[in-house]
């Protein structure tokens, strides 16, 4: 029989994250702290972790693992805790809110990045990351951005801290707001940067909140390909000779759509759907840790203020514009 092993390069990144996220669950488990879930309690830890004693450069291949199949084997495994009925229940209003919020950020941001005499490369990859899904947005923005790795650099670290001040804020804001179970999954699942993020904000308004919120965040991840589609039009347009780059399509994305379908037309027993839900939980939970691992607060001062402002503005402007849709439209 063959056991499947992880490469030696991998582990101890692997190892370094799920200290963290199993440093997450037992936060979760003390009195005052139940109320945040432990992927939330686990990206804050790898954020301090990071930024009071630093990680080893080994470190980063485990990192990135987590990251990238981790993260998107919990978002595939996702679909068997939703049905196409679901799916169908965000409605033509729910769509509408989640494409203005989308386009009408990236155009914000763009704007506001010329006035504030950003780069427009980093502008750019600024408001993807913010309009659409975070740091995928930001590495898949590039394709046809191309700007510098530090810009690329710089804009994951940014929509990652404001992503995760969102996932703190949206739930403390929720009682205030009365938006509804639906409601505020809508606007998490709208204007929240990463899909994690989402998940872990929508989820502490409870079960039908967080399955709202993580639906609204897919169909917005579905919006990835034809907006880098349009830069790569963008920058060929914009610069003589230069080729459009290939938009990638996000593969997680159809995982997800295929096991929703398998749960709307399979009656999938119980004990299953509960494994997978646990699994999804140290998966996510996992990831954020590594999430928080690396997110290094000085590429945030390297580039100075300009940057910083704007993408604190371009994630007020997605919350607020975004609210503002649900509860007219949404």
């Amino acid at each position: 029989m063959r056991i499947i092993s992880l490469p030696a390069s991998l582990l101890p990144g692997l190892g370094l994250a799920a200290a963290v996220a199993t440093g997450g669950f037992l936060l979760h488990r003390l009195p005052g702290l139940g109320l945040f879930s432990p992927m939330i309690l686990a990206i804050l830890l790898g954020i301090l972790w990071r930024n009071l004693f630093g990680v080893p450069a080994r470190a980063a291949a485990g990192f990135q693992f987590s990251l990238r199949r981790l993260l998107r084997l919990a978002i595939i495994l996702l679909g068997l805790q939703l049905t196409a009925a679901q799916v169908a229940s965000v409605g033509i209003g729910g769509m509408a809110v989640i494409a203005l919020s989308l386009g009408g950020t990236f155009l914000f941001t763009v704007v506001l990045g010329r006035a504030l005499g950003v780069e427009r490369g980093l502008a750019a990859l600024i408001a993807a990351g913010t309009s659409i899904c975070g740091a995928s947005a930001v590495v898949a923005a590039n394709t046809a951005i191309r700007a510098r790795d530090e810009d690329v650099a710089y804009a994951i670290a940014c929509v990652t801290v404001f992503g995760s001040i969102a996932m703190v804020l949206y739930p403390l804001a929720a009682p205030l707001l009365g938006l509804g179970a639906e409601g505020f999954g809508l606007w998490a699942g709208a204007s929240i940067h990463e899909i994690a993020q989402v998940v872990a904000a929508s989820y502490q308004e409870g079960q039908a909140a967080g399955d709202f919120g993580t639906i609204a965040k897919l169909a917005r991840v579905m919006l990835l390909a034809p907006v880098v589609i349009g830069l790569g039009f963008a920058a060929r347009a914009g610069l003589e000779g230069q080729t459009a780059a290939r938009a990638p399509m996000p593969w997680f994305v159809l995982g997800f759509i295929a096991l929703v379908a398998v749960n709307s037309l399979v009656d999938v027993p119980p004990v299953v759907t509960a494994g997978a839900a646990m699994a999804t939980l140290v998966l996510l939970t996992t990831a954020l840790a590594a999430m928080g691992l690396e997110t290094d607060i000085r590429r945030l001062r390297a580039r100075g203020l300009r940057p910083l402002i704007l993408g604190a503005a371009a994630f007020l402007f997605i919350a607020g514009f975004s609210l503002m849709l649900v509860e007219t439209i949404g």
